[in-house]
Protein backbone atom coordinates (compact mmCIF):
# COMPACT_ATOMS: atom_id res chain seq x y z
CA UNK A 1 0.00 0.00 0.00
CA UNK A 2 0.71 3.28 -0.82
CA UNK A 3 -0.33 5.15 2.32
CA UNK A 4 1.28 8.02 4.20
CA UNK A 5 3.01 7.54 6.99
CA UNK A 6 0.33 8.93 9.42
CA UNK A 7 -2.26 6.59 7.53
CA UNK A 8 -0.15 3.70 7.59
CA UNK A 9 0.24 4.18 11.47
CA UNK A 10 -3.44 4.49 12.12
CA UNK A 11 -3.77 1.59 9.93
CA UNK A 12 -1.72 -0.49 11.55
CA UNK A 13 -2.73 0.62 15.02
CA UNK A 14 -6.55 -0.60 14.10
CA UNK A 15 -5.67 -3.56 12.61
CA UNK A 16 -3.10 -4.71 14.94
CA UNK A 17 -6.24 -4.35 17.68
CA UNK A 18 -8.87 -6.12 15.41
CA UNK A 19 -5.88 -8.91 15.49
CA UNK A 20 -5.75 -8.69 19.13
CA UNK A 21 -9.23 -8.67 19.71
CA UNK A 22 -9.28 -11.77 17.38
CA UNK A 23 -6.91 -13.63 19.07
CA UNK A 24 -8.12 -13.10 22.55
CA UNK A 25 -11.33 -14.35 21.56
CA UNK A 26 -9.27 -17.11 20.14
CA UNK A 27 -7.47 -17.83 23.09
CA UNK A 28 -10.92 -17.70 25.32
CA UNK A 29 -12.89 -19.87 23.30
CA UNK A 30 -10.40 -22.28 22.92
CA UNK A 31 -10.45 -22.51 26.74
CA UNK A 32 -13.96 -22.81 27.16
CA UNK A 33 -14.88 -25.28 24.65
CA UNK A 34 -11.51 -27.35 26.01
CA UNK A 35 -12.95 -26.92 29.50
CA UNK A 36 -16.44 -27.58 28.04
CA UNK A 37 -15.16 -31.30 26.67
CA UNK A 38 -13.91 -32.34 29.99
CA UNK A 39 -16.74 -31.29 31.71
CA UNK A 40 -19.78 -33.17 29.74
CA UNK A 41 -17.25 -36.18 28.90
CA UNK A 42 -18.47 -37.12 33.00
CA UNK A 43 -21.86 -36.23 32.83
CA UNK A 44 -23.13 -37.94 29.60
CA UNK A 45 -24.56 -40.48 31.27
CA UNK A 46 -26.62 -38.12 33.43
CA UNK A 47 -27.09 -35.33 31.25
CA UNK A 48 -25.03 -31.45 31.04
CA UNK A 49 -25.82 -29.21 34.43
CA UNK A 50 -26.76 -25.89 33.42
CA UNK A 51 -23.07 -24.66 34.35
CA UNK A 52 -22.12 -26.72 31.23
CA UNK A 53 -24.35 -25.45 29.27
CA UNK A 54 -23.89 -21.90 29.74
CA UNK A 55 -19.97 -22.64 29.82
CA UNK A 56 -21.32 -24.32 25.89
CA UNK A 57 -22.93 -21.06 25.14
CA UNK A 58 -20.36 -18.56 25.88
CA UNK A 59 -17.96 -20.96 24.09
CA UNK A 60 -20.12 -20.46 20.96
CA UNK A 61 -20.51 -17.14 21.17
CA UNK A 62 -16.77 -16.73 21.41
CA UNK A 63 -16.11 -18.95 18.32
CA UNK A 64 -18.49 -16.75 16.42
CA UNK A 65 -17.15 -13.20 18.08
CA UNK A 66 -13.99 -14.85 16.71
CA UNK A 67 -15.00 -15.71 12.96
CA UNK A 68 -17.09 -12.02 12.67
CA UNK A 69 -13.83 -10.77 14.01
CA UNK A 70 -11.33 -11.84 11.27
CA UNK A 71 -14.17 -11.69 8.94
CA UNK A 72 -14.65 -7.72 10.06
CA UNK A 73 -10.76 -7.34 10.02
CA UNK A 74 -10.55 -8.97 6.71
CA UNK A 75 -12.80 -6.51 5.53
CA UNK A 76 -11.47 -3.61 6.88
CA UNK A 77 -7.97 -4.64 4.98
CA UNK A 78 -9.67 -5.28 1.86
CA UNK A 79 -11.22 -1.72 1.82
CA UNK A 80 -7.76 0.26 3.03
CA UNK A 81 -6.37 -1.83 0.20
CA UNK A 82 -9.20 -0.51 -2.53
CA UNK A 83 -9.00 3.06 -0.85
CA UNK A 84 -5.48 2.93 -1.55
CA UNK A 85 -5.80 1.36 -5.09
CA UNK A 86 -8.05 4.53 -5.96
CA UNK A 87 -6.09 6.83 -3.83
CA UNK A 88 -3.25 5.25 -6.71
CA UNK A 89 -5.36 5.90 -9.83
CA UNK A 90 -6.18 9.32 -9.06
CA UNK A 91 -2.87 10.28 -8.04
CA UNK A 92 -1.54 8.45 -11.45
CA UNK A 93 -4.78 10.29 -13.60
CA UNK A 94 -3.93 14.14 -11.63
CA UNK A 95 -0.37 13.27 -12.74
CA UNK A 96 -1.56 12.41 -16.39
CA UNK A 97 -3.86 15.52 -16.97
CA UNK A 98 -0.92 17.92 -15.57
CA UNK A 99 1.54 16.18 -18.32
CA UNK A 100 -0.79 16.56 -20.77
CA UNK A 101 -1.33 20.18 -20.31
CA UNK A 102 1.84 21.65 -19.30
CA UNK A 103 3.01 19.89 -23.00
CA UNK A 104 -0.06 21.56 -24.66
CA UNK A 105 1.38 24.83 -23.21
CA UNK A 106 4.38 23.79 -24.49
CA UNK A 107 6.18 25.12 -20.69
CA UNK A 108 10.21 25.47 -20.56
CA UNK A 109 11.58 22.67 -17.81
CA UNK A 110 11.82 25.69 -15.06
CA UNK A 111 8.21 27.03 -15.72
CA UNK A 112 6.87 23.51 -15.01
CA UNK A 113 8.75 22.89 -12.08
CA UNK A 114 6.86 26.72 -10.94
CA UNK A 115 3.35 25.57 -12.39
CA UNK A 116 3.94 22.38 -10.25
CA UNK A 117 4.79 24.30 -7.00
CA UNK A 118 1.99 26.66 -7.46
CA UNK A 119 -0.66 23.57 -8.00
CA UNK A 120 0.71 22.00 -5.17
CA UNK A 121 -0.62 25.55 -3.16
CA UNK A 122 2.73 26.99 -3.01
CA UNK A 123 3.48 31.08 -2.32
CA UNK A 124 5.83 32.48 -4.23
CA UNK A 125 8.24 32.86 -1.87
CA UNK A 126 8.29 29.51 -0.38
CA UNK A 127 8.68 28.81 -4.51
CA UNK A 128 11.94 30.94 -4.24
CA UNK A 129 13.01 29.62 -1.05
CA UNK A 130 12.72 25.88 -2.72
CA UNK A 131 14.16 26.99 -6.41
CA UNK A 132 17.00 29.11 -4.97
CA UNK A 133 15.63 31.68 -6.82
CA UNK A 134 14.52 35.14 -6.59
CA UNK A 135 10.95 36.28 -6.41
CA UNK A 136 11.08 38.37 -8.72
CA UNK A 137 12.17 35.34 -11.05
CA UNK A 138 9.50 33.29 -9.72
CA UNK A 139 6.61 35.57 -10.01
CA UNK A 140 7.77 35.95 -14.02
CA UNK A 141 7.57 32.12 -14.23
CA UNK A 142 4.71 32.30 -12.78
CA UNK A 143 2.90 35.08 -15.23
CA UNK A 144 4.19 33.12 -18.32
CA UNK A 145 2.23 29.80 -16.90
CA UNK A 146 -0.49 31.56 -16.57
CA UNK A 147 -0.34 33.64 -20.08
CA UNK A 148 0.18 30.22 -22.05
CA UNK A 149 -2.88 28.26 -19.93
CA UNK A 150 -5.02 31.16 -20.04
CA UNK A 151 -5.57 32.04 -16.66
CA UNK A 152 -5.06 35.29 -14.43
CA UNK A 153 -3.91 33.34 -11.14
CA UNK A 154 -2.71 30.68 -9.33
CA UNK A 155 -6.63 29.80 -7.67
CA UNK A 156 -7.89 29.42 -11.34
CA UNK A 157 -5.32 27.39 -12.65
CA UNK A 158 -5.46 24.94 -9.74
CA UNK A 159 -9.43 25.09 -10.29
CA UNK A 160 -9.21 24.09 -14.09
CA UNK A 161 -6.96 20.87 -13.18
CA UNK A 162 -10.20 19.92 -10.52
CA UNK A 163 -12.77 20.58 -12.91
CA UNK A 164 -11.42 18.34 -15.88
CA UNK A 165 -10.66 15.80 -12.94
CA UNK A 166 -14.70 15.99 -11.69
CA UNK A 167 -15.99 16.50 -15.28
CA UNK A 168 -16.79 12.85 -15.54
CA UNK A 169 -18.15 12.60 -12.20
CA UNK A 170 -20.97 15.51 -12.75
CA UNK A 171 -24.17 13.05 -13.70
CA UNK A 172 -25.13 14.47 -17.31
CA UNK A 173 -22.10 14.52 -18.74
Amino acid sequence: MNLSGADRGRLETQLGGAVLIVAVQAVAAIYFVVDGIEDVLPQLRTGPSAEVVMEGLVALALLLGVVLGARHTTRVLHEARHRDSALDAARGAMSAVIERHFRQWNLSPAEAEVALFALKGSTIAQIAAMRGAAQGTVRSQLSQVYAKAGVRNQSTLVAMFVDELLDPLVPGQ
